[in-house]
């Protein structure tokens, strides 16, 4: 089998990220996984979490790789890949009870952010849970030298990239009905933050 631009951090992290989701994704439903890219993260995850059924998506030019790719070496509990801009008024799915996105919140702008958890808001079941993995700023302030360098190349290439303040997104989270809840140390100076989308009153 041929896999197209595979992503050597996505083969780094997958295992790390799979033992939080063990914690969390318990409950049998779908996981709207949001920028999916290579669908590493797609097959590995959705393979070990059996009782889920994993939608995966991405922007339209991403969209072939993401296809061919999970051709190869999709498990049964994955469904085609869709396209999904978090633009988008409408999203591919209705309701979700769980959605998961890895190393995406640096590279969008910050409008694309707002974007991502506006949407989240509107298909996140009640109870249900985001995950979000990738580099963030607290207080304004970079974690490591690393992180900095990180988001200087991400500015290089888009200036409205670079990564994230944390209270930013815990902010952003709140105005649409997410609670945050965890935020756990990962490999290569990264986190694992998890919301609870708010029970209705």
């Amino acid at each position: 089998m041929t896999f197209s631009g595979l992503s050597q951090a996505a083969e780094n992290n997958k295992g790390v990220i799979l033992e939080k989701l063990k914690d969390f994704f318990t409950r049998e439903g779908i996981v709207l996984e949001i920028g999916s890219g290579t669908g590493q993260h797609a097959a590995h995850l959705a393979a070990n979490l059996p009782h889920l059924t994993w939608q995966p998506t991405d922007r339209g030019n991403y969209l072939p790789v993401l296809i061919e790719n999970l051709v190869a070496m999709k498990p049964s509990n994955v469904c085609q890949p869709l396209s999904l801009d978090v633009e988008d008024e409408t999203w591919v799915l209705d309701e979700a009870d769980y959605v998961f996105s890895a190393n995406t919140l640096h590279i969008m702008s910050a409008d694309h952010v707002e974007h991502f958890m506006r949407g989240v808001g509107r298909v996140l079941k009640p109870d249900g849970l985001l995950v979000v993995y990738g580099p963030f700023k607290y207080n304004g302030e970079f974690t490591t030298a690393s992180n900095a360098r990180f988001d200087r190349w991400l500015k290089d290439r888009d200036e409205l990239s670079g990564v994230r303040d944390i209270d930013t997104i815990e902010q952003l989270a709140l105005d649409n009905g997410l609670s945050f809840r965890h935020d756990f140390l990962m490999p290569a100076n990264n986190q694992l933050l998890v919301f609870r989308k708010q029970l209705s009153s």
